[in-house]
């Protein structure tokens, strides 16, 4: 669920300080410092890239008032890989969505018991389960394309963000949103609410008693309501234990009600947009290498056959599909940092970081580095052959953070659900870019593109 990456740790929370920076711009007390720097590069990543070029794996900046560290090495990643508490700062911005009893601001032994918690909805175990619903959802999506001629303009973000969704709600949350209009009532109020996080960032926050403020109080509400209804029906009528969703697991520790409501807003956030992007750009990086595509489609054939549905067995005998996805995550820096700090002074590089100074690990600037990586702008699935992967750092390519246990919880999941995605669709199409488009990469909450990416299909 790059999934989730949810909670990438949770894709989200990766990148959420982008909003902090330029929402508290318009506050004068973190106006200064390398703010107005940040704004210039155009994204915190591409701040990044430039500061790292420029100073090495190791630099600072002033964040506001405030200093922070960044770091853009294996070596360094290595010295932090048991830090588990995050600045809360970096996801403020958040929080009128996500609400300040959301995991994404718990540290120390709350956040650390939460997380082992919520972790087992999404164990190997408990992908494995949910492989049938992935399947039944891209068998979907299969027959809806199948309908459309072969010369039909499609947006892939259009059907790929609706799959997600459809993979997270029905997974996490059960059977409520096999209801079609259900799912698209969820769908209209996270975008009312993601819609104005994003209008925030140029625009600032909105006035109390505004059009916009009313908006979206009245859209988080709705989506408040949707989890009210399925705590409700749950309860009365819960699962057997092997079979246990993460809304499951939520009920039965006897949590506070507003921790689980807004651990599921969290979490349901956390796994749609990392995930759907996750899959529009493992599509658009196939349709622009047609060699790859059609080594990927004679992989599927040889494991598939003429099976419509995907399996944990089956995943695990897609090797090269593995390889796209993972040659994916590295060229789009689709979560592109982390944060982190200690509770006492540490030393990095032979420098001295005073306690609870944010350390930034540039997980995107790593990915990305020459040093690391032959041409690292090219597209190359067979860079993670597993002769290629044999000798490579293992904190060279770190999609889904590394540190203090806090990797993405559902980045099982999100493998999981983006490859029986491409899967059941690479089996059953070959799909065509449409020519003359200019397709950029835009780092806001998570890296997607900056217009639609349109292509056309062939039934095979």
């Amino acid at each position: 669920m790059l999934t989730f990456v949810v909670a990438v740790t949770f894709v989200m929370g990766l990148i959420g300080a982008v909003i902090y920076f330029r929402y508290y711009s318009f506050d004068p007390l973190f106006s200064g410092g390398n703010i107005p720097d940040i704004g210039k590069a155009g994204n915190m990543h591409a701040f990044l890239v430039n500061l790292h070029a420029s100073y090495g794996p190791i630099a600072s900046f002033w964040w506001g008032p405030k200093l922070a560290v960044s770091i853009a090495s294996p070596e360094l990643f290595r010295q932090q890989q048991n830090v588990f508490d995050r600045p809360s700062e970096l996801f403020v911005a958040f929080q009128p969505l996500l609400g300040e009893n959301s995991i994404m601001y718990a540290n120390g032994a709350n956040g650390k018991k939460r997380r082992n918690l919520y972790a087992k909805a999404f164990s190997h175990r408990a992908v494995g389960y949910y492989m049938e619903t992935f399947s039944e959802v891209a068998s979907e999506l299969v027959s809806s394309l199948q309908a459309l001629p072969n010369d039909e303009h499609i947006s892939i973000q259009q059907f790929c963000l609706a799959l997600v969704l459809k993979g997270i709600t029905r997974s996490s949350y059960g059977n409520y949103f096999k209801n079609h209009e259900a799912c698209l009532a969820f769908r209209r109020n996270f975008d009312i609410c993601w819609g104005e996080l994003e209008y925030s960032l140029g625009h600032g926050a909105p006035e109390e008693g505004s059009a916009r403020d009313k908006a979206f109080k009245e859209a988080r509400g709705q989506l408040l309501s949707t989890f009210d209804a399925i705590i409700k029906k749950r309860r009365v009528d819960p699962p057997p234990p092997e079979r246990q969703l993460f809304i499951d697991i939520l009920l039965e520790n006897d949590l506070p009600e507003s921790q689980i409501m807004d651990d599921c807003i969290t979490y349901a956030i956390g796994g749609f947009h990392p995930s759907g992007f996750f899959l529009v750009w493992a599509l658009y990086y196939i349709v622009t290498h047609q060699d790859v595509q059609e080594k990927l489609h004679q992989e599927i054939q040889s494991v598939l056959g003429e099976d419509k549905d995907v399996d944990s067995s089956h995943i695990a005998q897609l090797v090269y599909l593995r390889q796209v996805l993972d040659e994916t995550l590295r060229i789009t820096a689709l979560a592109p940092w982390a944060g982190r700090f200690h509770d006492t002074d540490i030393t990095l590089a032979g420098y001295v970081i005073p306690k609870h100074t944010p350390v930034i690990q540039a997980l995107g600037v790593v990915s990305q580095d020459e040093n690391q990586w032959t041409n690292p702008e090219k597209f190359n699935p067979d860079r993670f052959s597993p002769e290629n992967s044999k000798h490579r750092d293992k904190f060279a390519f770190q999609p889904f953070g590394f540190a203090g246990k806090r990797t993405c919880p559902g980045y099982r999941f999100a493998y999981a659900e983006v490859s029986v995605a491409l899967a059941l669709l690479c089996q059953t199409f070959k799909f065509n870019i449409v020519k003359e488009q200019v397709v950029e990469p835009v780092y806001g909450l998570v890296a997607f593109p900056k217009e639609d990416i349109w292509v056309t299909l062939e039934k095979r």
